[in-house]
């Protein structure tokens, strides 16, 4: 059975996977029971042995897939050792002196995040775990430092050097492909040159990053995230009474090795990561180059998760030898904590793994050819940039998978784009800018994306939580980007200029959603940490 043949019901799968998350709060349930409906559908029987199938080709099939759960496996264990090592508390102690208020150690973590642009998966990792501590002295919910923590991760890496934007050319690539046009004929642009046209028509990641900032300094929040924040800075709850956190550092790791902490034992291992990523990527992107090509080119073919996969594992070795030859750790202690660090990650990995699947389900029912289509029968020039941007949402709301969403649509909308637009390339870089901020928004407001999923992992977040709370300003991100999106659609303003307005329709909509949403809950629309006797608030 195909897609072509299954129509609206392939839609079903993802939905009942993604209602059922929310609704019950246990997402590999929830999971499992969307992959087993599209086992059904696809054989028209109990479906069985098929969601069996598609779960081992999950695990087995794909080295892609393989490489990623060694690469979380391996965060896990770097983070477990700089934990127990001491190196998480050193960077605690170093900067507590200085962060010591919301606002400060807000913006700590959007300025760290916005840093790590390389990759989101050790973003996420390496922010996550640093910042925890942290934000729980000033009364940060968890909540909130996941909503900080994921819309600094994805978004960022879209625009840097990273494994997202070498990815990105290779779709740009079978786009132009679909299209069957040819960068050498002089047709359209290359593909680094149309992705740096397509970064001002990616609204959504430049104003998610923006929202995070502006709920940073303003000190306000709206949504479930204002009952967070308010449970945190008055009873001092970084979580809810029944929430179910996804890790948590001190119960899977144990007790700290040292009542000194030493800031090398965060600072070399993460620097070993950060080097071996870069020169592994420039070495692959070299080898995959021709002579004399430029840094752009050679980005553009580095394989950046091999060079992820050499980077975490050098991270796990340095970190392992520092903690054996100082004799702060014994071999034992060495091996029990990587193993910890391994065992802490297999919730995060069983969701991945039933999130890959959910994919391989959507893929085998044709829900994002489906949806695509539906799509096609609105396009006008002026509605391409939004329709794509909503297309792209849904299928990665639907399927947990940004990048699977864009290898789905980008072959639709570059030869869509290049059709509406008369056989030129002007709407090709609305149409590259779109898709990926679709994918990364429906990535944000799905409880099975990975991204997500790790988000919550590394905060200590409960996940369906994490995933409520953020919804809320994802959807008034979109909104923003949706709107001006059409603007540009009907008058062809520069986003240069569209884009300040965003933002500064952002900073309003946060103000006047925080006072509305304080005043029906009878709350304070800014936040104040009350300790003791005495206040800790942003302006003190």
């Amino acid at each position: 059975m195909t897609g072509e043949t299954v129509g609206a019901i392939s839609l079903v799968p993802p939905l009942l996977a993604i209602v059922l998350a929310i609704v019950t709060r246990k997402p590999v349930l929830s999971l499992f029971l969307g992959i087993w409906s599209g086992g059904v559908i696809y054989t028209t029987s109990h479906g069985v042995a098929q969601t069996l199938d598609w779960l081992v080709s999950s695990i087995g099939e794909s080295t892609f897939n393989a490489k990623i759960m060694l690469i979380v496996l391996f965060l896990g264990a770097g983070v477990a050792l700089i934990w127990r090592l001491g190196g998480a508390n050193a960077i605690a102690n170093s900067v507590t002196a200085y962060l010591d208020t919301p606002r400060k150690v807000g913006g700590a973590t959007w300025i760290f995040g916005m840093l790590w642009f390389f990759d989101d998966y050790s973003n996420t990792a390496i922010v996550g775990t640093t910042m925890r501590e942290i934000s729980d002295e000033v009364r940060i919910s968890r909540e909130k430092l996941a909503y900080m923590i994921d819309s600094t991760a994805a978004p960022v890496a879209t625009f840097g050097v990273s494994s997202w934007v070498a990815y990105q050319l290779s779709m740009i690539e079978e786009g132009y492909s679909a299209a069957d046009v040819s960068v050498e004929a002089g047709e359209v642009p290359g593909a680094f040159a149309l992705f740096l046209q397509s970064i001002p028509f990616n609204m959504y990641c430049l104003f998610a990053v923006a929202m995070v900032g502006i709920i940073v300094f303003t000190g306000r929040d709206f949504g479930e995230m204002l009952d967070a924040e308010h449970r945190s800075a008055t009873e001092g709850k970084v979580l809810r009474d029944e929430a179910i956190p996804m890790q948590s550092a001190e119960d899977s790791l144990g007790a700290v090795l040292t009542d000194s902490p030493k800031l090398r034992y965060f600072a070399v291992p993460t620097l070993a990561l950060m080097a071996v990523v870069v020169g592994g990527a420039a070495y692959t992107g070299l080898g995959a180059s021709d002579p004399g090509a430029g840094p752009f080119e050679i980005a553009g073919n580095a394989a950046f998760v091999d060079a992820l996969l050499w980077g975490t594992f050098t991270m796990v070795g340095v970190a392992f030898a520092m903690g054996v030859g100082s004799g702060l750790a014994s071999l034992d202690e060495a091996m029990e904590t990587v193993i910890d660090g391994f065992g802490m990650m297999l919730t995060a990995l069983t969701i991945l793994v039933m999130a890959w699947t959910i994919g391989t389900v959507t893929t085998a029912l044709g829900t994002g050819v489906y949806v695509t289509n539906i799509a096609e029968n609105f396009v006008t020039p002026t509605m391409l940039p939004v329709v794509v941007l909503i297309a792209s949402a849904f299928i990665a709301f639907s399927t947990g998978t940004s990048w699977g969403t864009m290898a789905i649509v980008t072959p639709i909308a570059v030869p869509l784009a290049w059709s509406v637009g008369g056989a030129t390339p002007e709407l090709l870089p609305v149409a590259i800018g779109t898709v990926f901020s679709g994918a990364i928004f429906g990535d944000h407001c799905s409880p099975i994306s990975d991204t997500t999923i790790l988000s919550s992992t590394f905060t200590g977040a409960d996940h369906i939580d994490h995933v409520r709370t953020q919804m809320y300003y994802a959807t008034t991100v979109m909104i923003v980007a949706a709107v001006l999106l059409t603007v540009w659609g009907a008058t062809r303003i520069t986003p240069l200029v569209l884009l300040p307005i965003g933002v500064v329709t952002l900073v309003g909509l946060v103000y006047v959603l925080s006072e509305f949403d304080a005043n029906r809950k009878d709350v304070e629309a800014t936040r104040t940490v009350r300790v003791g006797s005495g206040s800790v608030s942003d302006d003190d």
